[in-house]
């Protein structure tokens, strides 16, 4: 077999802490930090393997590269990449899933805590001082919510949904999953949609981002839930309509939201959360749910292992 070229677009989007496992077949490596949109093309021309986390790959930069058979995406999400466009020239696409069933479960419930329980309110409040003139062995500014007899509702049941409920269940939550919006009947296991939104005090999201579950939770969804309820989503900010989720919390119509994906990233002060970050039920993370070392290192494992076994003739994880 020929040596074969991998180039790696933005290598950084991996901890430096994390190994990579090397490949089996003869190979030059050749790894990015990052690449800017208008150094693609120059980059992968000559590859036969592409690594991308979220580098955009599509017709106008790939036209060059008459050699690739692969592109290997680090992460669960393809929507960087032209997947029917690969498809039509024979360029295989993976992806990478079930890494994060630990990581980003344990993320949802620590937020969940953490709002419920105004963890962060009461710090800042004794940053300011307010325990010291209280002159009280305690004292209570915020509200304190148990979690245990609580009912998350969860909308998205893959790897991610199932995990997340079966950590919920652990600390004595009940657990709704959410049939899809607008559907006419309901699988079994689930519950309406709206049902859910009415009756859940969470709402976790671990849908997909597509067409259908744009803004997802938007003004007409808030409105219906819990004026006790928190929303967290560490799905994919396009779920949630920033604006109307910032003034919900304004309005107190939900008790809190935890966010850790958002619209554009990364996001900057125009983006309605980040530009209301000081309110305090708000709790703002930037997209590390899926990523504890343990989850970044088997994510990093499977794709890898999904490399060697393409070259090797046993391809997985192919996603066109």
């Amino acid at each position: 077999m020929p040596t074969l070229k991998v180039v790696f677009l933005d290598r950084a989007t991996i901890p430096s802490q994390i190994h990579l496992k090397p490949l089996s077949f003869e190979h030059e490596w050749v790894e990015y930090d990052f690449t800017a949109p208008g150094q693609v093309s120059e980059r992968v021309e000559g590859a036969n393997v592409v690594i991308t986390n979220k580098v955009v790959l599509n017709e106008s930069n790939l036209a060059c590269a008459k050699k690739l058979k692969l592109i290997a995406v680090s992460a669960t999400g393809v929507n960087n990449v032209d997947v029917e466009y690969c498809k039509s020239k024979n360029i295989a696409v993976t992806n990478v899933q079930g890494y994060a069933t630990q990581s980003v479960p344990e993320h949802v419930i620590a937020m969940l805590f953490a709002l419920k329980r105004n963890l962060v309110g009461y710090h800042k409040d004794i940053e300011a001082g307010e325990w010291q003139k209280d002159k009280q062995f305690c004292f209570f500014t915020h509200p304190i919510q148990d979690v245990a007899g609580s009912t998350l509702g969860l909308m998205g049941s893959g790897s991610l949904g199932q995990a997340t409920a079966m950590l919920a269940k652990a600390i004595g939550m009940k657990v709704m999953f959410a049939e899809r919006k607008g559907a006419d009947s309901c699988r079994e296991g689930y519950l309406p949609f709206d049902t859910v939104l009415q009756q859940a005090d969470a709402i976790s999201l671990h849908c997909p981002l597509t067409d259908a579950t744009q803004n997802l939770i938007s003004e007409r969804e808030l409105n219906m839930m819990k004026s006790s309820a928190v929303l967290i989503n560490t799905g994919r900010g396009g779920l949630v309509d920033e604006q109307a989720l910032v003034e919900a919390l304004k309005n107190n119509q939900i008790v809190g939201a935890g966010i850790d994906v958002f619209a554009q990233e990364p996001a900057d002060n125009s983006n309605p959360l980040l530009a209301n970050s000081q309110l305090p039920n708000l709790l703002l993370t930037p997209h590390v749910a899926w990523g504890s070392d343990s989850s970044i290192q088997k994510l990093s494992d499977i794709l890898m292992d999904t490399i060697d076994g393409f070259i090797a003739g046993r391809p997985q994880n192919i996603v066109n």
